[in-house]
């Protein structure tokens, strides 16, 4: 029995299964994962972006751009950063009907990277639509988007993919023998470095730092998702320099870890150079002219289409002190 317990704590098992059927139709468990992660972002954004004062879930407006676009940036950028997998002799990258094409979005293969391009390209756009500022919007989805990136890789989890070099840790991870991502010649029962999980408490912990920084420095104009980038930025070198899937390197680095660099400095640029331009606080969530007010709010500007400003009508009484006094009056000129 103590065998068997310290077995237990001295790994942590991967899924046996990655997917479910109703009935034809196989639902996958990453999917399941990413579409959570997308619904904790809209909610938390939503949040943040009502209490500066814009229209509640106008962030669904919003999301019906971005995150369409975020997808298709995560899928070129995936394909783009991984020629080898698509473009190889025998391949069919073009046909939507062969297994392995560019297409097959479902078989997997997406990157955050090209997500955050695609998406902003979107957010720009939802922006644009809606008035909000796209600085404002940016700003509250940082966290979320951080607790997003947390939910989607337990899908890496179900699927036992994109874990780490082998290692010895009592937290290593256990990945099923036969496994086509397993690195040939090693032993029956090697564990690997959860790199999931360390990204999942890496991600979570920088919500946390974000909301407190947010709230308590009042970071506006972009500052506030430039600290975003540089924090996913930073964790992301780390657990990518230790993965051990197949990628393309350049100048001794993989792709994924020069994205993270370059997301490091664009963040500290974002962060600096606003900070510069905007000292101030924002004065609204919405750019001039695009401002929106809740129904049955009374603006000063328009104060007589709601406040009766005729003059109030005589009482009896008033009217008959009027007439004495003007009686005297006529009197004593006499």
């Amino acid at each position: 029995m103590m065998n068997a317990a310290s077995g237990v704590l001295a790994s942590i098992p991967s899924p046996p299964v990655n997917e479910f059927f109703l009935g034809p139709i196989p639902i996958r468990y990453y999917a399941l994962c990413i579409i959570a992660g997308i619904i904790v972002a809209v909610l938390l954004t939503n949040h943040r972006l009502t209490k500066r004062g814009a229209e509640p879930w106008v962030v669904i407006d919003i999301a019906l751009i971005a995150v369409p676009l975020g997808i298709i940036g995560a899928r070129i950028f995936h394909v783009l950063t991984h020629p080898g997998f698509y473009f190889g002799a025998g391949s069919n990258p073009w046909n939507p009907f062969e297994p392995g094409s560019v297409w097959a979005i479902w078989e997997g293969g997406i990157a955050i990277f090209g997500a955050l391009l695609g998406g902003a390209v979107g957010a720009w756009l939802g922006c644009r639509w809606t008035g909000i500022r796209f600085w404002t919007f940016a700003d509250a989805l940082a966290p979320g988007i951080l607790l997003a990136q947390a939910f989607g890789r337990f899908g890496n989890w179900f699927n036992q993919e994109l874990f780490g070099l082998p290692t010895d840790l009592p937290w290593g991870l256990e990945i099923a023998p036969g496994n086509p991502a397993l690195p040939v010649g090693l032993a029956p029962g090697t564990l690997f470095h959860p790199t999931f999980l360390y990204e999942v408490i890496w991600n979570t912990m920088g919500v946390c730092v974000l909301l407190w920084v947010g709230h308590r420095f009042r970071l506006q104009w972009g500052r506030l998702f430039g600290l975003y980038l540089v924090w996913y930025g930073a964790g992301r070198i780390v657990w990518e320099s230790i993965r051990i899937d197949p990628s393309e390197i350049y100048f001794g680095l993989r792709t994924n870890v020069w994205a993270a660099i370059i997301g490091v400095i664009v963040g500290l640029a974002i962060f600096f150079v606003q900070r510069r331009r905007h000292p101030g606080i924002e004065p609204s969530p919405y750019v001039p002219g695009r401002e929106w007010s809740p129904q049955g709010t009374v603006q000063s500007q328009d104060t007589e289409d709601f406040v009766d400003v005729s003059a109030p009508p005589a009482s009896e009484g008033t009217t008959t002190e009027v007439r004495e006094a003007t009686a005297t009056s006529t009197a004593a000129t006499k």
